[in-house]
């Protein structure tokens, strides 16, 4: 039993060990061993390579002001750890944390001896968040962000009410596949009999793969891009605002506060989502709580103003595709500004790929590294840059110096790059 919730907290870190086994064979077991939980609640399942933190963000606030009780399961944390499972966008405590840790620690352990090996930090964590949710604390609807890929994905032992894949990208290409084919494949294995679907995947090869697979389970499918149309975008001081016509009417001049000229498609999507609920009678949004809900949402680390003198910007683009999206949005919105880039990555992404599109919207790039087993060498991604003002350090500390070097200044900083990298950064300015 532990008492601390640093000791609880440990213990599923040291799961690390066991890296990533897709499967979900030591899900399934642990749900049996738990009673079922994943049986007892109310859920809507959300994939894809980029966007599902801000649409998962979307849903739950609009549901918010519905009046209903969220709870989310999301990954990687970009606050606090126990952010992974919240309450109406507010993490759990320390207390019910290591509640569920002990509860769950003799099932995981009587599983290490079994056929099915080791169950994951991952695994463990999603188990965790299937009991808080089914036992710990009842809501009216719970949000399941998928970890990596979809298919076996732990968090698909889930039997949602609904499945929402975001988009599809080059992202964890040594496990999910090399083609956009097979990374669609491995997304759209979260469909499943019988429940609708919704997509903003754009590419005609990718929803085929997804489409198929929806008919293949009688699932009622709608794409973002088929009969629906956005438009009259226009980027405010503090968000986006569009327009968006769906096959069951037209929102006119809908705002978020998330900003990007990406953040219209995840909210877009998100308006098809609630359609659904109502459409089902699954929940009811009304265009008020529709309106309000994308307009309060929040998500951290999705081009997050930290420091307003000078200006410093976080940002977790930790694929090529992020990087795009990001690219896209200081161009249209800092134009006439000197931007300074600060950029980690994980050495399995695409890296090269990935800083060759910042210098093109960077007038200087530092490189930096953080404390994370997968974390690149700041100097191999200063060898892989082609700009002239650059430098690096592997101390994170660094990248605080750095900023503060730019005091006095115009410039705008941006911080961007793995997630994991994001968090740490972002708790050192705090």
């Amino acid at each position: 039993m532990f008492t601390a919730y640093q000791d609880a907290r440990s213990w599923i870190h040291g799961r690390l060990k066991f890296g990533v086994k897709p499967g979900l064979g030591r899900m399934k077991q642990l749900m049996a061993r738990l009673g079922h939980p994943e049986k007892k609640i109310r859920a809507f399942h959300v994939a894809g390579t980029n966007g599902k933190g801000s649409t998962v963000a979307f849903i739950r606030s609009m549901l918010q002001e519905a009046g209903y009780t969220v709870g989310t399961f999301t990954s990687p944390y970009i606050i606090t750890f126990n952010e992974r499972i919240s309450v109406n966008g507010i993490p759990i405590s320390d207390e019910e944390w290591t509640a569920l840790v002990n509860q769950m620690k003799p099932h995981v352990e009587a599983l290490d001896q079994t056929e099915y090996g080791q169950p994951t930090e991952f695994e463990i964590m999603t188990a965790c968040a299937f009991l808080y949710f089914a036992e710990f604390h009842k809501v009216d609807f719970v949000i399941f962000e998928t970890g990596l890929g979809g298919r076996f994905d732990s968090t698909n032992v889930v039997e949602p009410l609904l499945t929402v894949i975001t988009s599809i990208g080059h992202d964890h290409m040594n496990i999910l596949g090399n083609t956009i084919e097979e990374i669609a494949g491995e997304k759209a294995g979260i469909i499943k009999e019988g429940i609708p679907i919704v997509t903003a995947v754009t590419q005609p090869e990718a929803l085929q793969v997804i489409r198929h697979e929806a008919e293949r389970h009688a699932a009622p499918f709608q794409s973002l891009h088929d009969a629906c149309v956005i438009f009259n975008e226009e980027a405010l001081p503090a968000g986006e605002q569009f327009s968006f016509k769906t096959e069951e009417k037209c929102y006119e001049d809908i705002r978020t506060s998330l900003i990007g000229t990406h953040q219209r498609q995840n909210a877009a999507l998100s308006i098809l989502a609630a359609e659904w609920l109502n459409k089902e009678n699954i929940a009811h949004i009304s265009d008020e709580a529709l309106r309000s809900g994308l307009v309060k949402a929040a998500w951290p680390g999705r081009l997050e103003l930290v420091q307003e003198h000078p200006p410093v910007y976080l940002d977790g683009a930790h694929n090529e595709e992020g990087v795009e999206k990001l690219a896209e949005t200081m161009k249209q919105r800092f134009a006439n500004s000197r931007i300074t880039v600060v950029f980690s990555a994980l050495k399995d992404k695409p890296y090269q790929n990935m800083i060759k599109r910042l210098e093109t919207i960077a007038h200087a790039i530092h490189f930096a590294s953080f404390d994370f087993p997968r974390a690149s060498l700041a100097k191999d991604l200063y060898d892989a840059s082609e700009i002239s003002n650059k430098s690096w350090s592997e101390d994170p500390d660094d990248v605080i110096k750095f900023i503060e070097s730019k005091k006095g200044s115009n410039e705008i900083t941006l911080i961007t790059g793995s997630l994991y990298f994001i968090s740490d950064i972002r708790k050192r300015l705090k």
